[in-house]
């Protein structure tokens, strides 16, 4: 049986645009955007573990959060259940602190990146209403 992981993914969308981090080449899906965050923890919410990933991973605080998107994904190695959060608020001053590239783009810049497979569905939700 396939393994399977809930995730909880972070559209951080400010002033136009959206903050980004840049998968290391060693992960899965390695080399392309994504939207941050990762795995929700056991016993965890999905705000909870969108609030802990973002402050461990791109050193920010979020103070507000909002669902925008739920699906589900098959990789030929595993199932990806991906939580996306609309977060327009927060405090920290953004990097990478597992040595990972973040960058700001606008839609029109992130529209031509390289997200994961996965992505592409939310793609296109932002495409129609960010």
């Amino acid at each position: 049986m396939k393994k399977s992981i809930a995730v909880a993914a972070a559209i951080i969308y400010r002033d136009g645009q959206f903050l980004l981090s840049k998968r290391k080449s060693d992960q899965h899906q390695g080399g392309k955007w994504e939207f941050p965050g990762g795995k929700i923890e056991a016993g965890e919410s999905l705000e909870q573990a969108m609030s802990r990933e973002l402050a461990e991973e791109i050193n920010i605080q979020v103070s507000e959060q909002t669902s925008f998107h739920h699906l589900e994904f098959e990789y030929p190695e595993k199932h990806v259940e991906l939580h996306f959060q609309l977060v327009t608020s927060f405090s920290g001053q953004e990097q990478g602190l597992e040595g990972q590239e973040v960058a700001w783009f606008s839609k029109q810049e992130l529209m031509g990146l390289t997200f994961p497979d996965a992505n592409v569905p939310v793609l296109e939700k932002i495409e129609k209403e960010l």
